[in-house]
């Protein structure tokens, strides 16, 4: 039914504001609902005088009150104020406008929650919530200092600049861009962390100059355009959690010719053998082809099982030996790329192997780059490089493909964004002169975190010598000689040394038993902590000293389930290691006080709990 408001008056306007024509005429406005949207008319009589729908407000129609009986309104590029006779029928209007705006309000999503299924923007903001998970981010020191070093090697590109911290967490990045010389950061972040980073602010005194916005940056409003953006938005395989889209979203803000830190991404794609993973994962299933477990036949769930193992994406690190061939490169340039870019990615693939083996999946890492004018700073996750807590992600194929050195290989890799701020991924692999192919789809949201903190291990057929003889090689050939002499390069005294030495496993709780022996040619020892059901023991490793991909690396045993060597500094201890790396995860690496890596949460929420591991954690020793 429409409503009726007679004795209506108009005044129209010039650009300026300024009055064209008042009329001395009166109008009727009528108000009625079509298709559910309040359509304003005012006429005389049968002839129209002017015509609005009230489901454009805030686009092409805009209405506000001038005084206690007039509104103006303008529509389509002209101005007009329409006069009521009382204040009465004033307020039947105004009564009109606020519902309709408080419906546009209930029904208008920001670009974030038309992406986003509200279950997981709540668990994601939660789980960025926790102090604990700030904290094992800030100590992951290849992120940290990696961010900290490409701000302060490009200080003219902060100097008396405003910055936006786009997810700031903790704030740390807006420090860092105070520490350049930033006149001011703005610093939004929509988890509870930001209570926190508020206090933090107050606490160092910067109050005046970082500016803590608890929103969505797909909802806030800035007073002015930015210099330059920051964030650290990358999730495993890069992409996932979706928030780089939140990164480009910024842009809106960001001045033209303005920059952002990181700058672009690459991200990596490798085919690689690893029998004993995918035996793993086939294995897993078996528990299903049980015909009686406790009296019911399970083998109905066995296929289905396999194919949940297999949609897991294998969150854990590797011997860059195990890439069969050079990875493919694809690259997102933050500052050209748009959100929509992202929402569904493909990466044709070509290979030519480098040698012979199976091949069980790709291979994911990722490399970011801030270029700066003064200088260009990279942060890599490659399996070459020291550890971080994003580590590296494997996706397996449903079944080998078998291939000889120099062999071509084609295929593509397709990401989905999908509205629980991952991805679902498709693969695919062929052999053009056989027409094998292999391929799979993975859920990025449910990982498996495999990584156990072992040292890795190179692939089996990689020796060319005998591994034994190279070892013993090292040595004086002489042998074993008399009083004296030596057998396998020890004296005899050392090798009495080391039996009487040598500590048994202790049958009770107690504390650690340090050895004290001299290792084989001098070497330093270290102690490292073994959990074991009688207690903890102890024992010492060599440093390992092994060639990776090229590059000499040192990781010495320090902690069960650490490793160190990195570039992290110092520190070992049980469960820890020194230097390894680390970023942004659910259930993975923290770092102990001396910068070692430790067990702990890694970056992101999960959809669910599964052998203790979250949606960004792998799966680590309690």
């Amino acid at each position: 039914m429409a409503i009726r408001l007679d004795g209506i008056q108009l005044t129209s306007l010039s650009e300026r504001g300024d009055v064209l024509q008042k009329s001395d005429q009166t109008f009727v406005m009528e108000v009625s609902n079509e298709n559910s949207v309040p359509i304003v008319r005012i006429s005389s009589g049968s002839h129209q005088v002017l015509t609005f729908s009230l489901g454009d407000l805030g686009a092409s129609v805009k209405v506000c009150p001038a005084g206690k009986s007039a509104f103006m309104v303008h529509v389509n590029g002209s101005s007009f104020i329409l006069h009521f006779q009382t204040e009465f029928e004033m307020t039947r209007f105004q009564n009109i406008v606020d519902g309709v705006q408080q419906d546009l309000r209930t029904k208008q999503k920001s670009v974030f929650e038309e992406r986003t299924d509200e279950a997981s923007a709540t668990q994601y903001f939660q789980f960025y919530g926790y102090l604990s998970q700030q904290q094992n981010m800030m100590q992951d020191y290849i992120r940290t200092s990696s961010y900290q070093k490409a701000m302060l090697q490009n200080h003219e590109d902060f100097t008396n600049k405003v910055v936006l911290d786009v997810g700031a967490g903790s704030c740390i990045l807006s420090f860092f861009a105070i520490q350049a010389g930033a006149s001011k950061v703005y610093a939004v972040e929509a988890s509870s962390i930001a209570q926190q980073a508020e206090q933090l602010v107050k606490a160092n005194r910067l109050s005046d100059r970082i500016i803590v916005i608890p929103k969505k940056i797909e909802e806030i409003s800035l007073p002015e355009e930015v210099d330059i953006i920051i964030s650290e938005p990358m999730g495993y395989m890069l992409f996932n959690e979706r928030m780089l889209e939140s990164y480009m979203h910024a842009k809106k803000w960001l001045k033209k010719g303005g920059k952002m830190f990181p700058t672009v991404g690459d991200l990596h794609v490798a085919p690689f053998t690893d029998d004993a993973l995918y035996m793993e994962q086939f294995n897993k299933a078996n528990f299903w082809y049980q015909q009686s477990f406790h009296g019911v036949n399970l083998t109905s769930l066995r296929e289905p099982a396999l194919q949940e193992f297999l949609r897991q994406p294998i969150v854990d690190t590797f011997d860059i030996r195990i890439c069969l061939a050079r990875s493919v490169k694809y690259t997102v340039n933050f500052e050209t790329s748009s959100e929509s870019d992202l929402h569904r990615i493909e990466i044709p693939l070509n290979y030519t192997t480098h040698q012979a083996g199976a091949i069980h999946g790709l291979a994911f890492w990722f490399d970011v780059a801030f270029h700066g004018s003064m200088q260009s700073v990279w942060l890599s996750t490659s399996p070459t490089q020291p550890l971080t807590h994003w580590y590296q992600v494997r996706c397996l194929l449903r079944s080998p493909l078998y291939v000889k050195q120099g062999q071509k290989l084609t295929g593509k890799v397709v990401l989905i964004a999908n509205k629980r701020q991952s991805y679902d991924i498709d693969i695919e692999l062929e052999c053009p002169r056989s027409g094998v192919r292999s391929t799979n789809r993975l859920d990025l949201k449910n990982p498996f975190f495999h990584y156990s903190g072992q040292p890795v291990q190179p692939p089996s057929g990689t020796y060319t010598s005998s591994p034994s003889e190279s070892y013993w090689n090292q040595y004086p050939s002489n042998g074993m000689e008399g009083n004296g002499g030596h057998l396998n390069g020890y004296g005899s005294q050392d090798m009495a040394s080391l039996s009487q030495n040598t500590n048994v496993v202790p049958v009770a709780n107690v504390d650690p038993i340090s050895h004290t022996s001299v290792l084989p040619g001098g070497s330093a020892q270290h102690q490292y902590f073994m959990p074991s059901s009688v207690g903890m023991t102890t024992s010492s490793f060599q440093s390992l000293t092994y060639q990776q991909g090229g590059m000499h690396k040192q990781r010495n045993r320090t902690g069960g389930g650490g490793v160190s060597g990195g570039g992290g500094g110092g520190g070992s201890g049980g469960g820890g290691g020194s230097g390894g790396g680390g970023g942004s995860a659910y259930q993975g690496l923290s770092y102990n006080h001396s910068g070692g890596m430790q067990h702990q949460q890694h970056r992101g929420p999960s959809s669910h709990m599964q052998n203790n591991n979250r949606h960004g954690i792998r799966s680590l020793l309690s």
